[in-house]
C-alpha cells in the first residue's frame, strides 16, 4: 500500500490541525492505520492507530484526550484531528499502515512496512 500525508502547517499553541493520510490499494479495510511523530534529535513516537473497521482506537499518552483518529474506508483516507497544539507536538507525522495493530507502539514500528512520506507539524508557544 502507498501512503500520501498532508495537512501539516504552521500553528500556535492552543490551535488545532487535521492530519490526512491517503492509501492506495484494495486492502485498505483490512488494514490497520496509524500516525508516528519524530521531532528533531528524538525517538520516532507513536501517536494514534485506528483499526480497519474504524471501532478501535489506541493512542499515545502523550495525546490522550487532545488527538482523535478516524477513517473513511470509502475515501481510503484516515485523518488524525489534533486539538489544544502544544510546541511539544512539533515534529515530523508520519502515516503507516499494517495488518497487525499491535504493531503501532513505539517498539513495533520497526516491523511496520508501509510508511507514508511524512507531513511536517510546527506549533510555536
Amino acid at each position: 500500500v502507498q501512503l500520501q500525508a498532508s495537512g501539516g502547517g504552521l500553528a500556535q499553541a492552543g490551535d488545532s490541525l487535521r492530519l490526512s493520510c491517503s492509501a492506495s490499494g484494495d486492502t485498505f479495510n483490512e488494514l490497520a492505520l496509524g500516525w508516528f511523530r519524530q521531532a528533531p534529535g528524538k525517538e520516532r513516537e507513536f501517536v494514534a492507530v485506528i483499526s480497519g473497521s474504524g471501532s478501535t482506537t489506541f493512542y499515545g499518552d502523550s495525546v490522550k484526550g487532545r488527538f482523535t483518529a478516524s477513517r473513511d474506508n470509502a475515501k481510503n483516507t484516515i485523518y488524525l484531528q489534533m486539538n489544544s497544539l502544544k510546541p511539544e507536538d512539533t515534529a515530523v507525522y508520519y502515516c503507516a499502515a499494517n495488518q497487525h495493530i499491535a504493531y503501532f507502539s513505539d517498539y513495533g514500528a520497526k516491523l511496520i512496512g508501509s510508511w507514508g512520506q511524512g507531513t511536517q507539524v510546527t506549533v510555536s508557544s
